[in-house]
């Protein structure tokens, strides 16, 4: 249930200045001073609806589920209407499912899907909702109400509201049920009519869970085509190194990574520095593993993967 991981818009009424402080803090993640912002007006505004959700926003941003689940069961049960409100008190109330044991998430779950039914039904374009009665309805036993024909259903709904949204979710479906040829075309289909990063992001990672690294490399190939972000250099040099193929265009998409590397990329350099050490051993090319992995610890000490494979090298 990660999506209710849920996204955070801007939200306007109650002190337009205060909303623009509080989404700001959220943008630079200062989460602890965004709830102490609304959790000041909210003790003197303590009806206010839109502060409420704000500070509902900042514990979600901070995963104090509990917290989140009080200030978002105060909107729901103030304006029962708001499909909004009753997918964010699902989406709180099924990430605290997660974290408490099975027997407590049993007594949780019932209300999660109330609330996400509620939100469906009352916003009939609501992507979010729908995306989470998927994921919902596939990752309950059926004892509990799990069920693959009602996880279709809402992937069909969200395949007329947003083809790329029906395709990804019918694709997670059949991928979560074991099904990876039918999970492929699904993700393909995405590929064809939207083709962004994340449809990528999904046939590549099928692909890893198949074991089918050359398939995982010809796609991160294409999604470079594409998008030609610096940080696919790097998933193509770590699938070589981790399935030791094509070592060769690994070492060259590791050069390039390093060359072009940026704080934006997400990946530390020094990771970029092991995954050459290593495809540098799979060809048993022990001087340039050995310099490759000794740049990696100069920058950090402690890397625990880099000592091990040095360990690996040094007796080659």
């Amino acid at each position: 249930m990660k999506k209710f991981l849920f996204l955070l818009f801007p939200l306007f009424g109650f002190s337009q200045a205060t909303v623009i402080e509080i989404n700001q803090l959220f943008k630079q993640k200062q989460f602890i001073k965004a709830e102490q912002l609304a959790s000041a007006f909210v003790d003197k505004n303590p009806s206010n609806l839109k502060a409420i959700e704000l500070l509902g926003d900042a514990y979600g941003h901070q995963k104090k589920w509990d917290d989140a689940i009080v200030q978002y069961k105060k909107l729901v049960e103030t304006k029962d209407d708001n499909a909004n409100y009753q997918y964010k008190y699902g989406g709180a109330l099924g990430m605290k499912a997660l974290e408490v044991n099975k027997f407590k998430a049993l007594g949780i779950i019932g209300d999660v899907k109330a609330a996400f039914l509620r939100a469906a039904e009352l916003d009939p374009e609501h992507i979010d909702a729908r995306w989470a009665l998927v994921e919902l309805y596939m990752q309950l036993p059926g004892i509990i109400g799990g069920s693959k024909k009602k996880s279709l259903k809402y992937a069909e709904e969200l395949e007329q509201l947003s083809k790329v949204d029906g395709y990804l979710a019918k694709g997670y479906i059949y991928e979560y049920d074991d099904e990876p040829k039918l999970a492929e075309t699904y993700y393909r289909k995405a590929i064809e009519i939207g083709g962004s990063l994340t449809c990528y992001e999904k046939l590549t990672n099928l692909y890893e869970t198949e074991k089918k690294p050359a398939k995982v490399i010809a796609t991160i190939e294409e999604a470079y085509e594409k998008h030609n972000k610096n940080h696919l250099h790097y998933q193509i040099g770590k699938v070589s190194a981790d399935y030791n193929i094509e070592l060769d265009k690994g070492a060259r998409c590791l050069k390039k990574y390093i060359e072009n590397y940026t704080a934006k990329d997400g990946v530390p350099i020094e990771w970029a520095y092991f995954r050459l050490a290593q495809i540098h051993k799979n060809k048993n090319n022990k001087t340039d593993a050995l310099k490759w992995v000794n740049k990696a610890l100069e920058i950090r000490s402690d890397f625990k993967q880099a000592i091990e494979e040095k360990e690996k090298i040094l007796s080659l």
